[in-house]
């Protein structure tokens, strides 16, 4: 799978926080499996489960008009 801007995004923030992918599963309340694929660059993500991790790090996956 190909790293996309939002897994490698996901991944630094989860470091810079120093949590762990068990962790931040954990305290978003997402499943280990769903951040280990959002973090490789799955390219069919439930857009919800996105935003309740990314709601941990106060961020969230809007939709935006291509330029």
């Amino acid at each position: 799978m190909e790293r996309t801007k939002l897994s490698t995004a996901v991944k630094a923030l989860r470091k810079q926080y120093g949590l762990t992918q068990e962790e931040l599963a954990m305290k978003s309340g997402v499943g280990l499996c769903f951040v280990r694929n959002l973090e490789q660059g799955k390219p069919t993500l439930r857009m919800d489960k996105v935003n309740q991790l990314l709601n941990l790090f106060d961020y969230e996956l809007i939709a935006t008009k291509k330029s």
